[in-house]
């Protein structure tokens, strides 16, 4: 399934799959994916419960009606956890798969080739588990960015993280003092931006730790969706609302999106037309258009 096609997840939201009280209460956030999370949230002995956790939620909701998108974080490959984590789970039929530590489009390619065996030994024919990759998460990863193109048409999404970057090069802090990322994890963001486009996938924007701080996040979630995200990674159920709202075009935005697709069709879908005293030609069409398609 292309992710072109589906309506894309503004909110995805982490919830640590060691708690059966949290992941009961993220089905009334709002967000439109939960990532029930086996990875850095849930502690060495907690894994096997995680998991148990993880089997019933699914269990009782993955057949529900009108509920968000569930993906599964597995833990990486260089965990030793990871066949483990998704013979648990890929039974009950999760949406997902969100890999951490990808180091490049054959990690990728990797989990994959497992679901399809997984997903035959559960009899799951015409089931298609989606992947998102976290893919900035080693500075090797950085250098394989294009390698996602083309590995495999379960790709769902990119995202990118900071934070085990941020170890991993040593750095004392990831953003500035006014808040705003330094340039390394500029380079980061703005990789997963072009390598998802790229891959034809969702670009989904990072986290922000401070859930406390509202004005910066809505700032941070503009700011990207201005760029070019159709989403973000959430840590916490009130970053949700404005998260949701960030993400979703508004009226007078749909509006002009509207105008311009009617405008280039009344004319024959001509390469360049002049609307309301502007020159307009394919790209503001092809804006319009992923304007239109992300109207809730």
């Amino acid at each position: 399934m292309n992710a072109a096609a589906e309506m894309l997840p503004r909110s995805l939201l982490f919830v640590p799959a060691s708690e059966e009280r949290k992941l009961s209460k993220a089905l009334t956030s709002e967000a439109d994916l939960l990532i029930l999370d086996l990875e850095d949230s849930v502690a060495p002995d907690a894994k096997r419960a995680a998991r148990e956790n993880v089997q019933g939620f699914l269990a009782d909701n993955a057949a529900s009606a009108g509920r968000p998108k569930l993906y599964v974080r597995v833990n990486d490959y260089g965990s030793g956890l990871t066949a483990d984590d998704l013979a648990a789970v890929i039974a009950h039929k999760p949406d997902g798969i969100v890999l951490p530590k990808a180091g490049s489009g054959a990690d990728a390619v990797r989990l994959s080739g497992e679901l399809d065996t997984l997903e035959a030994e559960a009899s799951l024919p015409g089931w298609h588990t989606g992947i998102i990759v976290i893919a900035t998460e080693t500075p090797g990863a950085l250098l394989q960015m294009q390698s996602f193109t083309g590995s495999t048409a379960r790709l769902r999404g990119l995202t990118w993280g900071a934070e085990d970057l941020g170890t991993a090069i040593g750095a004392s802090a990831a953003r500035d003092d006014g808040g705003g990322f330094t340039s390394p994890f500029l380079l980061a963001r703005n990789l997963c931006l072009f390598a998802a486009y790229a891959a034809g996938v969702q670009a989904i924007d990072g986290i922000h730790a401070d859930f406390r701080d509202q004005a910066a996040l809505e700032r941070e979630a503009r700011e990207a969706a201005r760029d070019g995200f159709t989403g973000k990674l959430a840590i916490h159920p009130g970053q949700i609302p404005v998260i949701n709202t960030a993400f979703t075009p508004s009226p007078s935005e749909i509006a002009d999106a509207r105008a311009i697709v009617e405008a280039f069709a009344a004319q024959g879908n001509a390469g360049a037309i002049a609307v309301a005293g502007r020159m307009l030609d394919k790209p503001h069409l092809e804006r319009a258009r992923r304007v239109l398609a992300r109207a809730r």
